[in-house]
């Protein structure tokens, strides 16, 4: 399995037979490098998006068309990228299970705001969510955009994932002291990977407290484009 990670909140996600592009955003991400959206994109089978905000969403149409590839999201948000462009959507929603080829994905709750932006104002895209991954003995809990939820006692324990992709850069979804804190609480991860932050200046800029908090825990600090081998 190979985690490489495009900037902000978006994944490339090497697993089983998928390659995943999770919350793709190329364009007006700081932290990517326009130059090298090819490689970010090749091969990729499906866009997983956790929700509407432009910054997990915006780029999937264009990567979907141009690939020929599924976009898999929350049906509501699905439905609304179908009546606007010409690509095959898998849409489901919380609890549900879709397979990827091999992978299982499984949307789970998230607590945070959906909607994308339009000419005129914004417009609902169902709400947010978060995904547990399953493939190659291994199942990844990607947050998507949030906060601590109670919700995470019963996820820990009935998906039990091993690797964490958690949001941690405060002001927008949980800061490093609180991502930190559910993880220690209602997980039991080998591998956290910690994700939207450093993008811009009002976000966290380092992973040193969870470093130190999670003790027993391989923090991974990504580095944009750095493939990490699970």
């Amino acid at each position: 399995m190979k985690i490489t990670w495009l900037g902000h909140a978006s994944f490339r996600i090497e697993i089983e037979d998928a390659v995943i592009l999770l919350d793709p955003w190329f364009e007006g991400n700081p932290m990517f490098p326009p130059e090298r959206r090819a490689e970010a994109i090749a091969g990729a089978t499906h866009v997983l998006v956790t929700h509407g905000h432009g910054d997990h969403a915006k780029d999937a149409p264009a990567i979907c068309e141009e690939l020929g590839i599924p976009a898999v999201a929350i049906y509501d948000l699905t439905q609304w990228w179908a009546s606007r462009h010409d690509f095959e959507t898998i849409g489901f929603n919380k609890g549900g299970t879709v397979r990827l080829g091999k992978v299982a994905v499984t949307m789970v709750n998230a607590t945070h705001s959906s909607a994308t932006q339009t000419a005129n104002g914004p417009v609902y895209t169902g709400t947010e969510s978060g995904y547990m991954i399953a493939g190659e003995g291994h199942v990844i809990y990607a947050t998507g955009d949030t906060d601590i939820m109670a919700d995470m006692e019963w996820m820990g324990e009935v998906h039990n994932p091993d690797i964490g992709l958690l949001c941690a850069g405060g002001h927008f979804t949980m800061d490093m002291a609180r991502a930190s804190y559910a993880a220690q609480r209602y997980f039991n991860f080998r591998t956290v990977i910690p994700c939207h932050y450093r993008t811009f200046p009002l976000l966290e800029q380092s992973a040193a407290l969870m470093k130190e908090v999670l003790t027993g825990i391989d923090v991974i600090e990504p580095e944009v484009m750095q493939p990490i081998e699970i």
